[in-house]
């Protein structure tokens, strides 16, 4: 097995060893003027096929068809890709089996935040303004720090291209009394482009358990806004200038021992960019970015008639960042990227004693080599130095070998890392109801000692000098391995894949009470991998159909856990006859929320004659189980929560009139009806219809 160490070692080598390498024949590929084209695999433009790392490019005409109109929706589709629910009831996107805090999404190439328990909320972005969404799975922290150990999503937003006014205007109408309605204006006018868009959605929400109080998914509504300006000053000097808005109110009604609750949650998400473009020559270009955003939630539910409060908490995060970065061209075979940056993250929440924040400086670089005509190496390495944790170093090395004109192989390694998350560090939380105590590693000895001092402490369970070393960053090398084939009609894809994480961050009980509730903590100890295989095909019949299919293997397992099964240290006691005995191997199922298999088939038709096009989509998940129900800490085969396999089924139908008119019906989500209790944000049928003008 490969180390970090290794891969350094090798970094260094051959970033430096082909610095000075001879010039050879241009790729003719590379020279070709392409319609996919990718920047976040490597922050440079490059054709998607050549890019050897496993990536996914949703354009904007997939997306249209589709009548999805929030990125979770469109995500769930994908090979290898899933959207879960938490133990606390946050979805989040899941790739190669990495769960949604170790994904980084970007918007225009910057992070976005605000991660309920770890969590990124997808439905919080409209695809209405959206050009095209870009997938990297596998470690990124080469390019883009924490949070990108498991892979990078990025939504690319619309920009105009003529001078003549362009836009959309489209209103749809959805089960549940959902109501999107989109506004787009784009235009080039001189030395200035503009774009401009506006979203609405609301709904009632809905109920799939009518006999429990509240809904499954109460009413909310919100507003998207987008602004983007550019000015060109110059062939050499242009700026960038964006302002994107998130504002959501969604309403809560429930009733707890016949007391009666209402109230609402408000959210708030704001990003502003700044980016001046420099071209010194022909062969050095040069970014400076500025970028600033402001994630805030507020939540206050209470009894009108009792004044009892059920919930009253805040979440108020903000971040700044600037970097510079250049790209450099030594010759047509030889590129480097490099950038530096500095990064201010603080966060103000309920459960905080007050304001944290983490400063942090990186430095990376990337270098993207042809050896020769057929043989192309990507190089990256990141160093992070910051205020709360040791600092990282994460290198990356990317290979794709052109054997002939239809096949290539491609291969890459790569080191990743993910601070740790403030709540890890600072929580102080005390369950009002139960008793138990949850307390952030940097201030867990100081509330350990108040608690003591209150006489609320029986015994404490570890050495206190556990807790005077740092909380280390969670890493993880990433590897994978594919083949790309594509001949005329046929393009085919396998990638196999493995992930081995080091230094998960868990809690542990530090301390008993006398109430006979535990304080716990964090700890650095859980080792976990994911490994597996995917594959997608397409298959383009003619101009009017085409057929596409993925599917992803995966096995996904915690080290110590096995260690201890075979060690004979976990037991089960089968149900039926009470006896216990020792687990074995085969009995283990791996991590929660993972499924085996995933697989999905679409079929994309158009009629020219009818000017009608329609989309049948097919996505299939295997039985999985939410968490552990016999108390020996794994999901195993005599759990009792698993949640049987299915398939959902969407289909939708365009139809064009008078060339800028476009109708669209679509029975969406779940053609089938498909519904089940343990997933609730499966709400079964949903239909709609949606009208689209285009200016």
């Amino acid at each position: 097995m490969i180390t970090k160490n290794i891969l350094v070692k090798i970094f260094f080598f051959v970033l430096f060893g082909k610095l000075f390498a001879q010039e050879i024949e241009k790729d003719s590929i590379r020279t070709k003027i392409l319609d996919e084209v990718i920047i976040t695999a490597t922050r440079s433009l490059r054709q998607l096929s050549s890019i050897p790392l496993p990536v996914i490019l949703i354009p904007k005409d997939k997306i249209n068809q589709s009548g999805t109109i929030r990125l979770n929706e469109i995500l769930v589709e994908q090979s290898g890709i899933n959207i879960v629910q938490d133990e606390s009831g946050f979805k989040g996107v899941q790739m190669q089996g990495i769960s949604s805090d170790y994904i980084q999404i970007l918007i225009d190439g910057v992070p976005l935040i605000g991660r309920r328990s770890g969590n990124f909320d997808l439905s919080r972005i409209t695809l209405g303004n959206v050009k095209q969404i870009e997938i990297v799975k596998g470690p990124s922290s080469s390019l883009y720090g924490s949070e990108a150990l498991g892979g990078v999503i990025n939504i690319i937003t619309e920009e105009s291209e003529s001078e003549e006014i362009k836009g959309n205007f489209s209103y749809r109408l959805g089960t549940f009394n959902q109501h999107d309605v989109n506004i787009e204006v784009k235009q080039n006018v001189k030395e200035f482009k503009y774009t401009f868009f506006a979203n609405r959605l609301s709904s009632s929400g809905y109920d799939l358990e009518p006999d429990k109080t509240g809904q499954t998914l109460n009413p909310f509504r919100n507003y998207s806004f987008n602004g983007k300006i550019s000015k060109y000053f110059n062939n050499k000097l242009s700026s960038i200038f964006s302002l994107r808005l998130f504002d959501q109110n969604q309403k809560a009604e429930i009733t707890i021992n016949d007391i009666f609750f209402e109230g609402d949650t408000r959210e708030k998400d704001m990003n502003l960019y700044f980016k001046l473009n420099h071209k010194l020559s022909e062969i050095l270009k040069i970014d400076y970015e500025l970028y600033f955003t402001n994630y805030d939630v507020n939540e206050y539910i209470n009894s009108p008639t009792t004044a009892q409060i059920l919930s009253n908490s805040f979440f108020d995060q903000k971040l700044f960042r600037s970097e510079v970065r250049s790209n450099y061209t030594l010759r047509d075979y030889l590129k480097f990227t490099a950038g530096i940056g500095f990064q201010n993250d603080g966060l103000e929440r309920t459960f905080f004693d007050e304001k944290v924040s983490f400063n942090s400086q990186y430095i990376f670089l990337q270098s993207d080599i042809y050896l020769y005509e057929k043989l192309n190496l990507i190089l990256g390495g990141r160093f992070d130095n910051h205020s709360e944790y040791k600092n990282q170093f994460s290198p990356k090395i990317a290979v794709n070998y052109k054997s002939d004109s239809n096949l290539s192989v491609k291969g890459s390694i790569g080191y990743g890392f993910k601070a740790p998350a403030f709540r890890q560090l600072y929580f102080d939380f005390t369950n009002s109801s139960v008793g138990y105590t949850v307390l952030g590693y940097n201030v867990a000895i100081e509330k350990l000692d108040k608690l003591q001092e209150q006489g609320q402490i029986l015994n404490i369970v570890i050495p206190r000098e556990e807790l005077f070393n740092s909380l280390e960053a969670e890493s993880s090398i990433g590897y994978n391995l594919g083949l790309n084939f594509f001949k005329s009609n046929w393009t085919l894809d396998l990638n196999l894949f493995r992930n081995d994480f080091k230094n998960l961050i868990d809690t542990r009980i530090i301390a008993r009470k006398l109430n006979g509730q535990n304080v716990f903590s964090y700890i650095n100890f859980d080792k976990i991998y994911t490994t597996g295989l995917e594959f997608s095909a397409k298959y383009k019949f003619d101009e009017n159909l085409d057929i596409s299919a993925g599917y992803q293997l995966l096995y996904s397992f915690d080290k110590s856990k096995q260690n201890q099964i075979k060690n004979g240290e976990i037991f089960i006691r089968e149900q039926i006859t009470n006896v216990v005995k020792l687990l074995d191997q085969k009995d283990y199922l791996g991590l929660e929320n993972r499924s085996k298999h995933l697989a999905n088939l679409k079929f994309f038709y158009s009629i020219p004659k009818s000017k009608l096009k329609i989309n049948l989509r097919f996505i299939y998940r295997s039985r999985f189980a939410e968490f552990d129900t016999n108390g020996n800490g794994l999901i195993d085969n005599y759990d009792s929560s698993f949640i049987e396999g299915f398939v959902t089924t969407n289909i939708s139908a365009t139809k064009t009139f008078f060339k800028k008119f476009n109708f669209q019906v679509g029975l969406s989500n779940n053609l089938i009806d498909y519904t089940d209790q343990n997933t609730p944000k499966i709400p079964g049928f949903l239909g709609f219809i949606k009208l689209n003008y285009r200016i």
